[in-house]
This record gives C-alpha cells, structure tokens and sequence, in this order.
C-alpha cells in the first residue's frame, strides 16, 4: 500500500461528452501513483457520464442540475483523499501534473492551494476562436505565475483540511464562485499558480459563447473586486483596462470625421492603436507562438472581447448603483446544509 497521500481529482461536468474521455484518461494516467477519479455529473442531458465511467472514472450524479459549486462541493464529500485536485471536465492535465501540485503542497512554503496553468494549444483544435481563447488564457495565466489573490479552479489542488477550513464553494454561484472561493482561501493562505502544474484547455468554439462568458464573468467580477480591490484581475486592471476601455471609446470617435471633418478620422484610428499597446506584451507572446497571420485575426477578435468586457461593467456600474443584491452578493454566506447522498451513475473500470 502506497505511503503516499491519496489524492482524489474530482471532475465537475454537465454535457462534456466531447472532451470528458480525454480528461478521465488523462487524469488516470498520472504519475503519482496514488490517486481516485470521481466525476461528479450535474445531470448531463448527453452521453458524457457514460464515456467518463466507460474511461475509468467513479461517476456520481448531484440528482438535481445545480451548477458547478455544487458538483465540487458533492465530489469533496464523496471521496477520502488527503488531497483534493478539482478538474473541470474540459482540461487534460500533463502526466506529472498531479505529482509537481503534491511536491509543491508539502514543499514547506506554507501554500494552501496550487493552481494549474494550460498550454497556449487547446485540447481539441477545430476552430479559430478557440485558438485565440487559447493562447488569450495562456498569456493571461503566464503573467500571473506566482503567488495570487485568486484561484484558477480548471486545476485546483488543495489539502483537504483546507477545503474544510476554508468551507465550500459556495452553491449560489454559477459564473463566480472560483473568484468567490480565491477571495476566502488567500485571506487565510498563500495561493501559488505554478507552471509546472500544467494541462491541455478545450476551450468554447463559437465567438458568441466566448463573448457570453467574458461578460458574464466581467459583470459579476465587478461587485467582489470593488470589495475588494487588490485582487489581480486580467480584464480589470492595469493596461487591460485601458485597452478595454480604448475599444468603446474608438467606436464612438467614428462619428468624428462624420461631425467636425475628414482629419478627425484619425481619432478613432489613435484610440485603436491605444488599446494595441495596451496589449501589446500579448499580441507579442500571439505573434512568437503563431505569426503575423494568426496575429490580425487575435487583434480582431481581443477587440471584440475588450467591447464586451467595457459593456459589462458599464452594466454592472447602473447594477452596483441600483442593487443592493447586486452590491451584496460575495457577502459572507452561512454553510450550506450537506448536499443530498449522491445517485450512482456507473462504475469505472477496476
């Protein structure tokens, strides 16, 4: 029997037939040697609970579709390892991925969490949109290597008597709730983002369900970051708020030449190349990793992406203002009661 800690990677999912297999199989054939795979299926409407118990996962289901919170709140109460490792059922974690989190866990620097990065490839190419959200998280993930005031919940491994201080996911929360849960674990422990804990993301593969999810995310980061305002936020502070603020602001400025004359076209074109400098440290990481081709379309598509966030907290701005609720709702939550026992899905192999 193995002297070493179990380790239990648990595996929120609600519809991921297309990428759970990789990320059971990867998950499995990690390294360490002492590890469980549960998938904590949130009533998938397809065959995903099936092909993850088919790859060798523990499948359990959380009876009711409840979110994501949820599923990782149920997985931590059905496993027994020493060490939780949460994985979204979208990533497929490098072989030794599972070994560098447990090295770094019990290194002695005091960390109570380590978060994983991902690769600037995404797991399953078949569209360009993909690619930019790729390398866009790639790039964002790089630059916040080290200690951070967040978690990044794609990989996410902890003690377990950590979880248990820190409690759990909070369940009200369905865009949120990893910005929620970093905000209550760094105020009591060190959270490390390491690249050497590191996987493979099969990102969203339509430009309107990434738009959807960077302001969904970008709404509601508003009220926790305006709570608190030293937490790090990619698409919030420093120059990227600049470039996303620059994107609006060059739209407007296309009236110009229309209102005062052909010469203040340069206006809207100044204000475009402010929101390229803004990002520029990343259009350089874009440009060495895939080319100046790639490089027009990312330029593109980050516009877009910088519009939308501008027009998220331009909502969440009249929602702070108007919404206690609003303003409230990383308050401080009692614990919720025990989940309810968990419905067996199917068994994995051996």
């Amino acid at each position: 029997m193995s002297s070493l800690p179990l380790v239990s990677v648990i595996v929120p999912n609600y519809n991921y037939g297309r990428s759970i297999g990789l990320c059971v199989e990867a998950a499995l054939a990690q390294t360490y040697p002492n590890i469980e795979v549960v998938v904590v299926d949130d009533c998938s409407t397809d065959d995903s609970a099936r092909i993850a118990a088919e790859a060798g996962a523990r499948v359990v289901s959380t009876g009711v579709n409840s979110g994501v919170a949820v599923a990782r709140n149920l997985g931590a109460e059905v496993t027994t390892g020493e060490i939780l490792v949460f994985l979204d059922s979208d990533v497929a974690m490098h072989p030794d991925a599972v070994a560098k989190a447990v090295e770094l866990l019990a290194a002695g620097q005091g960390y109570g969490a380590i978060c994983g990065t991902y690769e600037p490839e995404p797991l399953i190419r078949d569209s360009l949109i993909e690619e930019y959200r790729s390398l866009q998280q790639y790039y964002l993930l790089l630059k916040s290597e080290g200690v951070i005031t967040t978690v990044h919940t794609a990989i996410l491994a902890m003690p377990r008597r950590v979880f248990e201080e820190v409690g759990p996911f909070n369940p009200i929360l369905r865009h949120t709730e990893d910005q929620d849960y970093g905000r209550r674990i760094s105020e009591r422990y060190t959270v490390l983002s390491s690249l050497e804990v590191r996987g493979r993301h099969d990102h969203d593969d339509t430009v309107r369900i990434v738009l959807d999810k960077v302001f969904a995310r970008a709404r509601l980061a508003v009220p926790l970051i305006l709570g608190r305002r030293h937490l790090q936020g990619g698409f919030v502070t420093g120059p990227r708020a600049g470039a996303s603020l620059a994107a609006p602001l060059a739209v407007a400025a296309l009236a110009a030449p229309l209102l005062w004359g052909a010469l203040w076209a340069l206006l809207p074109l100044a204000l475009f190349v402010l929101g390229v400098l803004g990002d520029l440290d990343m259009y350089r990481e874009v440009r060495r990793h895939r080319g100046r081709v790639f490089l027009g379309y990312f330029v593109a598509v980050n516009f877009l992406v910088n519009l939308t966030v501008f027009a998220a907290i331009a909502v969440a701005g009249v929602q702070w203002l108007c919404s206690a609720r609003f303003r409230h709702l990383y308050d401080p939550q009692p614990r919720p009661d025990a989940a309810p026992a968990p419905a067996s899905v199917g068994a994995g192999r051996g």
